[in-house]
């Protein structure tokens, strides 16, 4: 992995050299604007203006030739269209052979085209972060309030392509009219399933949208995973896909499932579980809580050894869950509330979810990682809503031997059975990756000149160039100083919570923020639900399972509307503010006011609340990606770690409310929960508005 200067430098198209964002002058400036200003030589208002003109010229230079290179596009299919007509009329299988091909040379220009607007984009981002790191988070947010929304912005031509789609529209016609000349005329705007005839189509439609962040429903839900590892070299992408097995992929996403019924499974029925072994219906909050206690540590060490291995920590996860649910269901017998809660913590510790992530992001080659990254998030939502649904089919009551089998131990006896069937399955099946082998991938890139300086994994963590020629290099004046800075800080992981804590800046501070809200409000909705329930509605165990169950299957329709629509429509950022005011309006909506509660107005407002925390999170955590520090893509306290550690300490401070609360009665149980919630989320809103323009 190389700074990006340099990479810029490698994969430029030689004749358009010149007509790239300047970035190497543009990081000067910035390393001279610091200098100035620490010397009292320069006045912070000149040093804005000076720097906008300078983007402003080297925006204007990219956007004129994007739209002049536009036009000879266009030019050139206009006379391949003049030819067409005669060609068809000839019906000359030739000919019209040499004109499919000149069609995909204009798309695969168009592809070379987009691929420079991308890798100026890129250069854009890179130089508003570095001088917002450099002079306190300033710039990016005047510039972007200035240029971007402005009727005449050419900032928003790099992001937008205006005319794009025209110019694949008619390769796309175009291609499709001369693939179906031998039989009746077909056009694509009759059939949407020949627009694409060809693979270049695809190719261009792909670099559009990751150009534009244009989303289907696929990608939108990949992006719930949080897998932000930059894409592999090809030498190395080519290792991992030689290395990739598909049974271990899949008992990788099976104990996402798992764990996830695990989690929700007691939900329906913890509050009883409570009462019957003498404690408080709202003890059920800590019951839920204390997995997500756990978890908050299993997170950190299950990211660590993952660094070594998958197959182990897999395995002992495994058998720690059949410990902790073992202990939760014979606790009823011993009548042992420490037994229950020892049995919830044990679980919490068995938490693999980090491993998964890291599986997905080591192991799983480039093409099938986005649909890998799609599957943990159907696998971890199917498991939230058949875990409660589970509950419903519990309605029994035997004793064998001394043990208890009911409503309250079956979900533990269930899960133990299901994760002992899962041990014996991982036993047999998964296969462990061989990291030798990705090592010596990477060395060979090296050779090829792909400088990486850091190979990440703990487990061969050695340099592939000496310190001296690294150093040298920086001295030979291809490299600036802030290269060097950026190969010997930016890409290697950083080795501790505290190191990573301290490249969080504002944006992604927001962020994570804007994690904790959502997540705390679905937890507070999720767990107090049974108690919430019975006092208002005295819903029965079922009635509860199936509600809960009917939230966790809205998340995948709710994907592939936002993820087809809603996110192609708007900005993120704009998806972002949208979600949360909703969260605040579900929030609001479920209080218990001098009207009597209602059961629509329970569920209503529990629905709202939860769909928008859904949409929420997938636009959350693609802005949390695009704004995180590149040190924070791998390693064991990576991006992924810290969101889930954000995530869980929500639902731990959401579960102990309802406890705390419950001191209070019954009662008063839903309005005080809310508060924190209302607050939490107002303030979030607060944040994203602060640092909107940074989310750019």
């Amino acid at each position: 992995m190389v700074a990006f200067g340099k990479k810029l430098k490698e994969t430029q198209i030689q004749e358009w050299q010149g007509y790239y964002i300047n970035y190497k002058l543009l990081k000067k400036k910035v390393n001279r604007y610091s200098q100035e200003i620490d010397v009292g030589g320069q006045n912070p208002e000149d040093v804005l203006r000076d720097f906008s003109r300078l983007l402003d010229s080297q925006i204007e230079k990219i956007v004129l030739f994007f739209l002049k290179q536009k036009g000879l596009l266009a030019s050139r299919l206009l006379y391949l269209g003049e030819k067409q007509d005669a060609l068809l009329q000839q019906s000359d299988g030739f000919n019209i052979s040499e004109q499919q091909e000149a069609y995909r040379v204009v798309g695969q220009d168009l592809l070379r085209l987009l691929f420079f607007v991308e890798m100026n984009a890129i250069g854009l981002r890179k130089i508003l972060k570095k001088f917002d790191k450099r002079f306190g988070y300033k710039f990016t947010n005047y510039y972007v309030k200035t240029r971007a929304n402005h009727p005449y912005s050419q900032l928003q031509q790099v992001f937008k392509h205006v005319g794009i789609g025209a110019v694949v529209g008619a390769i796309s016609r175009n291609l499709a009219d001369l693939q179906d000349h031998q039989g009746s005329y077909i056009s694509i705007y009759d059939q949407p399933a020949l627009s694409h005839p060809d693979p270049v189509i695809d190719s261009i439609k792909a670099a559009v949208n990751r150009l534009s962040n244009s989303t289907n429903f696929l990608d939108f839900l990949g992006k719930h995973a949080f897998i932000i590892q930059e894409d592999p070299s090809p030498s190395e992408d080519h290792v991992i896909e030689q290395n990739y097995h598909y049974m271990s992929l899949l008992l990788n996403l099976v104990n996402t499932f798992l764990y996830m019924v695990n989690t929700y499974i007691i939900v329906p029925t913890a509050d009883r579980y409570s009462l019957s072994l003498g404690a408080a219906a709202t003890v059920c909050g800590v019951v839920i809580g204390s997995m997500a206690v756990a978890q908050v540590f299993s997170s950190v060490y299950f990211s660590a050894w993952s660094n070594r291995s998958y197959l182990r920590p897999l395995v002992f996860s495994s058998m720690v869950l059949l410990v902790g649910n073992t202990l939760y269901a014979l606790a009823f017998d011993l009548n042992s509330i420490a037994v229950l809660l020892i049995g919830r913590l044990l679980c919490g510790f068995g938490s693999a979810r980090a491993v998964n992530r890291r599986y997905i992001s080591d192991c799983v080659p480039l093409k099938l990682r986005m649909w890998a990254s799609a599957g943990f998030v159907s696998a971890s939502a199917l498991g939230m809503a058949c875990g409660p649904a589970l509950s419903c089919l519990f309605q029994t009551n035997f004793k064998i031997y001394k043990l208890t089998f009911n409503e309250d131990t079956l979900p533990g006896w269930v899960m133990a059975f299901l994760w002992l069937i899962y041990l014996l399955w991982l036993w047999i099946s998964f296969r462990e990756p061989s990291r030798e082998t990705k090592e010596n991938s990477l060395l060979n890139a090296s050779n090829t000149g792909i400088i990486v300086n850091d190979i990440v994994e703990n487990s061969f963590k050695h340099p592939l160039l000496p310190k001296s020629e690294v150093d040298q290099q920086c001295e030979d004046g291809d490299q600036e100083l802030d290269d060097c800075e950026d190969d010997s800080k930016e890409i290697r992981p950083v080795t501790s919570i505290v190191a990573a804590y301290q490249l969080l800046t504002p944006s992604i501070k927001v962020q994570l923020f804007v994690y904790f809200m959502l997540k705390y409000a679905m937890e507070i909705i999720l767990a107090e639900s049974s108690v919430v329930t019975e006092y208002y509605f005295v819903w029965s165990t079922t009635s509860v399972a199936i509600f809960l169950a009917s939230l966790g299957l809205t998340v995948l329709p709710v994907n592939i509307v936002v993820g087809n629509y809603i996110s192609n429509m708007f900005e993120e950022r704009q998806v972002l503010l949208a979600s949360e005011i909703m969260v605040c309006i579900g929030i609001l909506l479920s209080f218990h006011i001098l009207i009597p509660y209602s059961v629509p107005q329970y569920v209503g407002s529990a629905l709202i609340t939860f769909v928008a925390a859904e949409v929420l999170e997938g636009v959350n955590l693609s802005l949390l990606s695009r704004v995180m520090s590149s040190r924070l893509s791998r390693g064991t306290y990576n991006g992924g770690l810290l969101s889930t550690e954000a995530g869980t300490l929500a639902r731990v401070v959401a579960d102990g409310t309802i406890t705390l609360s419950g001191h209070l009665g019954v009662s008063r149980l839903l309005n005080i929960t809310l508060v924190p919630s209302l607050f939490i989320c107002i303030t979030s809103i607060a944040a994203t508005c602060f640092t909107y323009n940074s989310l750019y």
